[in-house]
């Protein structure tokens, strides 16, 4: 079968000059060396808000970035809705951390806020949900100019955008990421979707967010297992645009895996919403240079759901899917094994996973054929060709697919 490719280069393509941060600028972090130097012996320094823009003409919007920035994003509100009630959604976990916080600032700004709270976890990213949230906003009888505020990780954020997109046609949404995972990634770019007993995703749509409230504060509750799955969202961006941010990512993986230099955690974070603000500018709704952003997603997906979304964390699945396209590239001649040993150097330093269940080696092919990016039912696998270069490659044959998978099953 013919391979098709199509490749971004990171060299001078990733973001704008002014945007750029070379890796030395990185080292400083927000708020320069000194505020580096501060943040080794004092895990608590707080970080400045930051403010990433994410260009979409008449749909741009602001990714506040930064420790104590919620009262900021609350004095903005007014900017995008006159109402005074507001809608939180949120699930039982995050609520138990940080709803009291959200909600008494909403009642010091005047405004009325309304919160629904739902079971944490993949599991509660369903048509179902997305219909009882839609039935409770209903009942209040909500206007359309309501705004929808998203407290918490990815399946939050994308459950409440889904829900924003569709009540009355759309309505003021917020996002405000509590994960690493969604505050480097998911809460940026405007995908929403519920998942599918046929796929992860399959239902969805684009909706911008009006803003994203990013408090690096949250990340502190993260326990280390969400906190490595996030760092899987952090590797991809790395590796599929900016050589100089791996290198970055080298040089400070003990302290970004121990979490105790907020300047690096905040320069870490602010370079992913960077890249993933320029990507989403080029192409807003996936219809060419987005796809490189499914880097580690293909295989990925298809193994959260040969495991019933039980066994991995999405970020989990992730990384195992970029080491998985990592040993595809090598096999194909497209990226050098050292190359591939830095990655998995990397992920080891971090403590991501490796390798998948034996048992779901025969079931990962069957789901990647359902994947919602297959076309003309080819499947298309964004593969490495060097540090910060990625393509895009069509008609892989099975066979090698599955010499990796079967490499990659746990002995």
């Amino acid at each position: 079968m013919k391979k098709e490719r199509t490749e971004h280069n990171a060299i001078g393509q990733g973001v704008r000059a002014e945007d750029a941060l070379e890796p030395a600028a990185l080292a400083k972090g927000v708020g320069g060396q000194e505020a580096l130097e501060q943040g080794k012996t004092n895990p608590a320094v707080g970080v400045s808000c930051r403010r990433v823009k994410v260009r979409l003409a008449e749909r741009s919007y602001e990714v506040l970035l930064g420790t104590e920035i919620w009262p900021a994003g609350v004095a903005e509100l007014q900017r995008f809705s006159p109402e005074e009630e507001v809608f939180v959604v949120t699930d039982e976990r995050v609520h138990r951390l940080y709803g009291e916080e959200l909600t008494g600032l909403l009642e010091e700004a005047g405004y009325r806020p309304f919160t629904y709270i739902l079971e944490a976890g993949e599991a509660s990213k369903t048509w179902v949900n997305a219909e009882k949230i839609l039935d409770s906003m209903l009942a209040r009888n909500f206007s359309r100019q309501v705004p929808l505020l998203a407290l918490g990780g990815g399946v939050v954020g994308d459950l409440a955008g889904f829900v924003a997109a569709l009540y009355r046609r759309g309505v003021p949404f917020i996002q405000i990421p509590t994960t690493l995972l969604a505050q480097v990634d998911s809460s940026v770019g405007g995908k929403v979707a519920v998942n599918h007993p046929r796929g992860k995703n399959m239902l969805g749509t684009f909706y911008q967010p009006r803003a994203v409230w990013a408090d690096l504060r949250t990340l502190d509750t993260l326990d280390e297992r969400e906190w490595q799955a996030g760092l899987a969202e952090v590797l991809k961006y790395a590796l599929l645009w900016d050589a100089g941010f791996f290198t970055f990512l080298e040089t400070h993986a003990r302290e970004i895996i121990a979490r105790d230099n907020p300047p690096v955690l905040a320069a870490m974070i602010e370079r992913c919403v960077q890249i993933k603000a320029e990507i989403v500018r080029r192409d807003e709704r996936d219809e060419g240079l987005r796809h490189i952003l499914n880097l580690g997603h293909t295989i990925g997906h298809a193994l959260e759901k040969a495991t019933g979304f039980q066994q991995y964390r999405h970020g989990e699945a992730v990384a195992i899917g970029m080491r998985a396209a990592g040993m595809l590239a090598v096999k194909l001649g497209l990226f050098s094994a050292a190359k591939l040993a830095r990655v998995e150097k990397l992920m080891q330093e971090w403590g991501l996973p490796m390798n998948l269940s034996g048992s779901t080696v025969r079931e990962i092919p069957e789901q990647i054929k359902l994947d919602k990016k297959v076309a003309n039912k080819e499947v298309a696998f964004v593969l490495p060709v060097a540090i910060g270069k990625v393509t895009v490659q069509k008609g892989i044959a099975e066979e090698i697919l599955m010499q990796v998978l079967e490499e990659l099953a746990e002995k």
